[in-house]
């Protein structure tokens, strides 16, 4: 057919048509067809397997996944069925062959509203654990329940990595306490915190922290407070990800509460941490946290041996010993070895176990426990 076309006895309309391809694949293989010519090879030459789909068959188990994701309502992004193939299957496929098979399939959906892009990249710290960003965002994200739950997220500025992310019920200083040194056992203790002008965080007292600033202080770690929601918008574009995706999930899911919940988002920012590019580093977070290592790039301490750490991290409020030797913990008035008008300190741990101190938490002594219900 080439060799009759070449012969000026076809016209490229006819020639494409017999051999099923498109003038402009037509034309490509004639080109090469034409190289083979010149090397009077066109006896031999064969053309090369292309076009067509040589895919290989997906496995039951990704289409039943796909069925699942993308059958929910709300439906998740062809983005993130596609990370969940990998994450649940082990099998790697893209987000168009995703779009392309649910067209297919009658489970399409359509295109989401992107926001407006960042008109400037912010700068990035060089080390990590030099800034650690963190942000709370109140979200509707389980099916059928319109109240909103916080859900706090915290990512190192140089490589993107999530520290953490889980929801709580409110956006509580106990849900700090809860939340931070569960991030530091995992990664280590940063150098600074960027965060916003929350109560939590900011006292107007220039010479003052509030009481999370005291605990973080206490081991190091400062806040660096940012001007605009927008000076954190890495931390802000992170709640825009697990918006678009854990709606859909926890729907598929069939997760209604948080305790359900915050299981699986462990799973799934370990996963994004571990297997997803970021679009701006064009590397995996966590392949950029092991290359800063690898550089030294990284000021990054070690949870020390502290037995002040549970003290610290707990909600502590001064208490007075009543006449009768008895302090108030909980619901109950509980007997303690300290005589009657003796300042104590009281710490209400995020588990909701108590603990009586007969001083704050100070690095140069040790605590003094007169009572405890906190497990070992």
């Amino acid at each position: 057919m080439l060799a009759a076309f070449r012969a000026e006895e076809l016209k490229p309309q006819t020639a494409a048509g017999r051999l099923g391809l498109s003038r402009a694949r037509f034309y490509k293989l004639y080109a090469d067809y034409l190289a083979a010519c010149a090397h009077r090879q066109e006896a031999t030459w064969t053309p090369s397997v292309s076009g067509g789909d040589h895919a290989q068959a997906w496995p039951v188990e990704v289409e039943a996944l796909l069925q699942k994701r993308l059958g929910s309502k709300p439906p998740a992004s062809y983005s993130f069925a596609a990370s969940e193939v990998f994450r649940k299957c082990h099998f790697k496929v893209d987000r168009a062959r995703v779009r392309r098979w649910a067209m297919a399939n009658n489970l399409g959906h359509p295109k989401p509203n992107h926001g407006p892009k960042a008109p400037v990249k912010r700068w990035q710290r060089h080390r990590i654990g030099e800034l650690w960003q963190l942000d709370a965002t109140p979200h509707a994200w389980f099916p059928n329940c319109p109240q909103l739950f916080p859900m706090i997220n915290m990512l190192d500025d140089c490589s993107r990595v999530f520290t953490g992310s889980k929801i709580y019920e409110r956006e509580l200083l106990l849900s700090y306490l809860d939340f931070l040194p569960a991030a530091f056992i995992e990664c280590g203790l940063p150098l600074e915190i960027y965060v916003d002008f929350h109560s939590i965080f900011f006292t107007h007292d220039p010479h003052a922290l509030t009481q999370l600033g005291q605990a973080l202080h206490f081991y190091g770690i400062s806040f660096r407070y940012a001007p605009t929601p927008q000076a954190k918008g890495k931390v802000e574009r992170s709640h825009f990800f697990w918006q678009a995706r854990l709606p859909a999930y926890f729907a598929s899911e069939q997760i209604t509460d948080i305790d359900q919940a915050n299981p699986h988002i462990q799973d799934l920012r370990l996963h994004r941490n571990q297997h997803e590019i970021h679009r701006e580093l064009q590397m995996k977070p966590q392949q950029a946290w092991n290359r800063a290592q690898r550089e030294k790039r990284s000021v990054l301490r070690p949870v020390p041996r502290c037995s002040w750490w549970p003290f610290v991290w707990s909600l502590r409020t001064p208490i007075k010993v009543g006449p009768d030797g008895r302090v108030p913990v909980g619901s109950q008035l509980l007997r303690v070895e300290a005589p009657p008008a003796t300042k104590l300190i009281l710490c209400h741990h995020p588990s909701g176990h108590h603990s009586v101190l007969a001083n704050k938490p100070d690095p140069k002594t040790k605590p003094v426990i007169l009572f405890s219900n906190f497990p070992k």
